[in-house]
């Protein structure tokens, strides 16, 4: 074989080599792109059936809360002017129930929520959990002082809760107007922080399309 003819056959050889590489690369490049491009569209859809759920939530709280806001706006407002016109409105037993558990939340972003969603729809879900826990807080104690003053002496006659000469509360019972007020200051707080955290979440579903 001639020194020509060699090179040749070398040559060949290394071209084989190289376009068998060449495709390997390609090959592996390609399935990498395709597990990325797969993996993304599994996130985006997790990511959206996240924030839709959230978002179908919290919708039905603010529409049912609604109606709650409204009631416990009436009652303080009925019992605040009756008090002011000098009658002596009955005390009724401060009963609060709520179906919150800290762990949904929690359940959430821990099931991804935490990498997907965006720094901006965390800190609504934050403050909105903020708001949730000060104000359960606020109104579990003045249930406790319900409990422990209003609900042992309900057999009482009215005038019993108030002072005889001014018509105004006896002052153990004087949380009871301010325990009305702050269950519709909690009512107004949680419509204000869902509807922000619901503006948020659109915004990032908009974004995310």
């Amino acid at each position: 074989m001639s020194e020509t003819t060699e090179k040749r056959s070398l040559l060949a050889r290394i071209g084989r080599w190289t376009a068998e590489l060449v495709l390997v690369f390609v090959g592996v490049y390609a399935a990498f792109w395709l597990n990325n491009y797969q993996q993304h569209r599994q996130d985006a859809e997790r990511h959206d059936r996240i924030l839709a759920s959230l978002e179908q939530e919290l919708h039905r709280g603010i529409e049912s809360g609604k109606t709650v806001t409204a009631q416990e706006e009436q009652r303080a407002g009925e019992f605040r002017r009756a008090v002011a016109a000098g009658e002596m409105p009955p005390l009724r037993p401060f009963v609060f129930t709520t179906d919150y558990s800290p762990g949904d939340i929690a359940t959430m972003l821990q099931s991804g929520g935490v990498e997907l969603l965006d720094v901006r729809t965390l800190s609504a879900l934050r403050e909105l959990e903020s708001v949730i826990r000060w104000g359960l807080s606020d109104i579990q104690r003045y249930q406790k002082l319900s409990d422990e003053l209003i609900v042992p002496n309900l057999d009482q006659d009215t005038s019993f809760f108030y002072d005889p000469a001014t018509r105004k509360l006896q002052k153990r019972f004087e949380f009871y107007p301010r325990a009305l007020e702050a269950t519709v200051r909690f009512a107004h707080d949680l419509d204000r922080t869902k509807t922000g955290l619901v503006n948020q979440i659109q915004a990032e579903r908009q974004r995310g399309h």
